[in-house]
C-alpha cells in the first residue's frame, strides 16, 4: 500500500467509527504499522511517529503511535481504535509537525501543551491517556487527521511558518508566496 498524500480528498473526510475490533481492523493496524516502517526506510533523518487510518485510504477511526519516538530502532507501535480528545490545556506551543501525506513540508504549528484522550486498545479495553509535550502534539494531530484536518490547516496563511528538510536533514524555511499561497497539491480548493 501507498501512504495517501496531499491533495488526494479522502484526507479530507471524517472517519467512521469503528463499532467492533474484528480481523479487518487488526489487518488495516498491521499494515499502518508496516507502511510506517516501509517509510522510514526511504527517509534517513526522519522518523514515522505515527500514522492514522484514512492515510491509507481506510475510512475509519484508527490509529498508531510509535510507543518510542526517540528511538528509530523500536519498531513498535500502539494501536487506538476511535480516539477523542476529552480536553486540552495547558500553554499553547508552537513546534515543528510533519506528515507523511505531506511531503517534503514541515509547520510549526501551535497546539496546547497537554491533551486528554480517551479511547480503545485493539483489545477493545477502554483507555484515557493524560499526555503532554511530543506526545499530546501527535495524538492531537493524528485525530486532527480523522476529522479531515491536516497540520498545514492550522497554520495556512502564516507566512514564516513553513519548512522543508535540506539534504543535511535541517528545517529551512520555504517562500510562503513562491510556494505554499497558490499550491493546489497543498491547499486544492482555494480559488
Amino acid at each position: 500500500m501507498n501512504i495517501i498524500t496531499t491533495p488526494d480528498p479522502r484526507l479530507r473526510q471524517k472517519c467512521k467509527k469503528v463499532n467492533h475490533v474484528d480481523d479487518e481492523v487488526r489487518e488495516m493496524v498491521k499494515n499502518m504499522i508496516q507502511n510506517c516502517l516501509d517509510w522510514e526506510k526511504d527517509h534517513e533523518f526522519e522518523i514515522s511517529a505515527a500514522l492514522a487510518a484514512p492515510q491509507l485510504g481506510y475510512d475509519r477511526r484508527i490509529i498508531v503511535v510509535r510507543e518510542d519516538t526517540d528511538n528509530k530502532e523500536n519498531a513498535e507501535f500502539i494501536p487506538l481504535i476511535n480516539p477523542e480528545v476529552i480536553k486540552t490545556e495547558g500553554k499553547t506551543i508552537y513546534d515543528y509537525e510533519g506528515c507523511l501525506s505531506v511531503p517534503s513540508i514541515y509547520g510549526k504549528v501551535p497546539r496546547p501543551s497537554k491533551a486528554r484522550i480517551k479511547a480503545q486498545t485493539i483489545d477493545g479495553q477502554d483507555v484515557r491517556i493524560k499526555a503532554d509535550g511530543f506526545l499530546a502534539r501527535t495524538l492531537l494531530h493524528e485525530i486532527d487527521h480523522l476529522n479531515g484536518i491536516l497540520f498545514i490547516d492550522h497554520i495556512k496563511g502564516v507566512k514564516d511558518a513553513f519548512y522543508r528538510l535540506n539534504d543535511k536533514g535541517d528545517l529551512e524555511p520555504v517562500d510562503y508566496d513562491k510556494e505554499i499561497a497558490n499550491n493546489k497539491q497543498l491547499f486544492p480548493d482555494e480559488d
